[in-house]
């Protein structure tokens, strides 16, 4: 992995936020606040950025374990920035019921409608409150393999720690001095009961860095191992068409 000056990072990521909310006119900054590590460094860069009282954190419960719920107020009492908290369980399963009468679902679609409401509240804070500009939480691994939401979590105006890797977001949170309890929390999207980020993906956040960061840089990877290689590679081809704006057909 690359050896960063992680201060600087912490600095250029901070002013990056600036211009771009300068840049794009906006009033302040809304973010979806988890309790987690990737959404916790986001409030604490943008925060930092253009002041707390620009920056609103919400907590949007769907059916989510309740200690995710009091970490997220946690960190928003920490760094003093406007937070609150809309439950989605009551809509969410009002949802599942308008469609079960036609239609069989699973378990990763289901999950997946818990995300695309999340981004739905989100954006109504955010025209509601004025022109408040929606930040994204995925670290690079994650937009890398694909493991986000399309127009759930990836829907979102800009990513400040995208070009991150996992291990990277915990090197700047210490930076940040993000409470140890959230670097140390196993990584979850709270989709259901017991589901964490490792367990869903099948290989550690350490392995998947290593492995990404090699392919992003051309960098030989034989002597890892070839099973999770074969896997990752697998997961980034599937990934593209979620990375890039939908695809226009043109009359030449």
């Amino acid at each position: 992995m690359r050896n960063l000056n992680f201060k600087d990072i912490n600095g250029k990521i901070q002013k990056w936020i600036r211009e771009y909310i300068k840049t794009a006119n906006a009033d302040g900054i809304i973010l979806g606040l988890s309790g987690g590590i990737d959404s916790t460094v986001n409030a604490f860069l943008c925060s930092k950025a253009i002041g707390h009282n620009n920056v609103i954190g919400l907590s949007l419960p769907c059916k989510s374990n309740l200690d995710d719920y009091k970490d997220a107020k946690l960190i928003a009492d920490l760094i003093g920035i406007k937070f609150y908290k809309v439950d989605l369980s009551s809509i969410y399963k009002l949802f599942l019921k308008k469609t079960k009468s036609f239609l069989k679902t699973n378990q990763n679609a289901s999950a997946n409608v818990k995300s695309r409401l999340r981004m739905v509240i989100l954006y109504f804070f955010g025209q509601s409150m004025g022109n408040y500009l929606i930040a994204g939480t995925s670290n690079r691994t994650e937009l890398a393999i694909g493991y986000f939401t399309k127009y759930g979590d990836g829907g979102v105006d800009f990513e400040p720690i995208g070009g991150l890797y996992k291990a990277e977001v915990r090197n700047l949170a210490e930076i940040l001095g993000v409470p140890r309890k959230i670097i140390e929390k196993a990584p979850t999207a709270g989709l259901w009961s017991g589901q964490t980020d490792e367990k869903e993906i099948g290989i550690s956040y350490d392995e998947l860095d290593e492995i990404i960061y090699r392919i992003d840089h051309y960098l030989d990877i034989s002597d890892l191992n070839p099973k999770n290689i074969k896997k990752t590679i697998k997961m980034m081809k599937s990934a593209e068409q979620k990375n890039k704006m939908p695809p226009i057909f043109k009359i030449k």
